[in-house]
């Protein structure tokens, strides 16, 4: 069973397909793992090309199989647009330890819409399960009766 941290460093995206139509877009990020969720700040009038440089720690434990991310354009009136979506198999972090900031391509509707870097490390928990020998303590093997 796999138990440990999963570190994210959110760096930043390029490319991504502005939703505002009279100025840049307030991206953000809303990142998923099975049920832990977490959400960047917004980076305000960064439009296409925004820039997060944070970092989100997960708990991740047995069936954890895909970190997801929402891009979302943050609107003071109505609700906040879907720029795009990532999915990212965390298996090779977890059998690596790390994977180096990559560029992860954004979709929406099936179709490439920009793209996010993202640098992925996980760190395993350390064992709290002990493996017993048989003790050759005491007991009545050693008793002299």
């Amino acid at each position: 069973m796999v138990r440990g941290k999963l570190v994210v460093q959110l760096v930043g995206a390029k490319g991504l397909e502005n939703t505002d139509f009279l100025n840049d877009m307030d991206p953000y990020v809303i990142l998923t793992c099975r049920s832990q969720e977490k959400k960047s700040t917004v980076a305000s009038g960064k439009g296409c090309e925004p820039e997060w440089n944070e970092t989100f720690v997960f708990s991740i434990s047995e069936g954890a199989e895909e970190l997801f991310l929402k891009i979302m354009d943050s609107d003071s009136i109505g609700e906040d647009d879907i720029v795009g979506e990532v999915k990212i198999p965390i298996e090779p972090v977890l059998s690596e330890g790390s994977i180096p900031i990559t560029c992860y391509n954004v979709v929406k509707d099936e179709e490439y819409c920009g793209e996010i870097k993202v640098g992925l490390t996980f760190t395993p928990e350390e064992s709290s399960e002990r493996e017993y020998e048989e003790e050759s303590l005491g007991g009545w093997k050693e008793s002299s009766y």
